[in-house]
């Protein structure tokens, strides 16, 4: 049976999108330009931006996406607010102190929401931030943040924002006709269901256009590899051919599934699936129902007897793959919705989780 990633990236993938790296592509031909050409066309369409920002191509994870639109779209002598309750947003906060931009963190419990009214007096007491940043889903936990209510203040403010929506792209809404975003951070893979490789930075062309020699980096200037594509459809460094033309592959299967609504329904179920049969297995959601996105979800260790690292490995031997948990505060561990699985997969790992689960409450010596 095929192995399942029901983790937060990478991903269960199709035999479609498989097949579609097996084909070697010159990395300047016009065949794969023109290729970079859909790619960044695409993307920036299922965000809604096409009229007004363009989709950058980075080699590399998400993260390098992140940094790339810090590094060159936060000025050198501006201030960056990140709004963090969890991993990624530190991350954020890491990237931008690692580079030397002046930054202001605002933390909310792993388990709360991004507070807009905080958001709105931050800005109005600190005339010096001129960039927000925050995460759309936060996979420490699954929790999904109000990027809408934040983007409306952050916009009434006069300021900036970053979205780092990683986990959700291509699934979750984001609609940069009602929102404000000066650039929104993909991947490959999460829920475009490519594989891993190139990270995607949906940016405000007018903003684009004014940060030529900001960036801290050569290789992750936002703004020069935006330029070569608009010059001549190109990479400005070695691209990792393969795996674009996967994501294009990806991204058929998007289209033919029905698009980002279709895809969403699907992980809705799967992750109604996944609780409602943890739940009767005993297990209990470390977030109220309220604040999960159906992109991954965190449970509750359940107490004495388990043992985490036995209950991975059994999984794993069954060709099920899990997350341990990001919480810092409490023992628990991860199972994702996405990707390209269903219901059936869904069946299949609480089938296996209920046989685990059962054979480590049984007492040690028991045949």
């Amino acid at each position: 049976m095929r192995t399942l990633l029901l983790t937060p990236g990478p991903l269960t993938t199709t035999d479609a999108t498989r097949a579609a790296l097996g084909h070697d592509w010159g990395s300047r031909d016009p065949a794969f330009v023109a290729l970079t050409s859909r790619l960044r066309s695409r993307l920036a369409a299922i965000a809604h931006g096409e009229d007004t920002h363009d989709a950058v191509l980075l080699a590399g994870s998400g993260t390098f996406a992140v940094e790339a639109a810090i590094g060159t779209l936060v000025p050198r002598d501006g201030r960056l607010l990140v709004l963090a309750n969890g991993a990624y947003g530190e991350r954020m906060a890491a990237i931008a102190g690692q580079i030397g931009r002046a930054c202001s963190v605002e933390r909310w419990a792993e388990t709360a929401p991004v507070d807009p009214g905080r958001v709105r007096a931050i800005l109005r007491e600190d005339a010096s931030i001129t960039d927000v940043a925050v995460v759309q889903c936060e996979t420490t936990t699954g929790l999904l943040n109000p990027v809408e209510a934040v983007a409306g203040i952050v916009a009434e403010a006069g300021r900036r924002l970053l979205v780092d929506a990683m986990s959700g792209f291509g699934a979750l809404p984001l609609d940069l006709r009602q929102i404000r975003a000066s650039a929104v951070m993909a991947s490959s893979n999460k829920c475009l269901e490519g594989v891993p490789g190139i990270g995607v930075v949906v940016a405000e062309r007018s903003h684009l256009a004014a940060c030529a020699g900001q960036s801290h980096s050569l290789s992750l200037d936002l703004h020069a590899q935006w330029r070569g594509f608009v010059a001549n459809g190109q990479w400005r460094y070695t691209p990792p051919v393969q795996v674009a033309a996967a994501l294009e592959a990806a991204l058929d299967q998007l289209d033919a599934e029905g698009g980002p609504q279709a895809r969403l329904a699907r992980y809705r179920n799967n992750h109604a699936m996944l609780t409602a049969g943890m739940a009767r297995l005993g297990y209990r959601t470390t977030l109220p129902a309220a604040l999960q996105a159906p992109i991954i979800v965190t449970f509750d260790e359940p107490g004495a007897g388990f043992d985490f690292t036995r209950f991975y490995d059994a999984l794993q031997a069954e060709g099920i793959v899990i997350y341990p948990g990001k919480l810092t505060q409490a023992p628990s561990f991860r199972i994702g919705c996405i990707g390209a699985i269903d219901g059936h997969d869904i069946a299949r790992a609480l089938d296996c989780i209920a046989r685990i689960t059962a054979q480590q409450a049984e007492p040690v010596g028991t045949n």
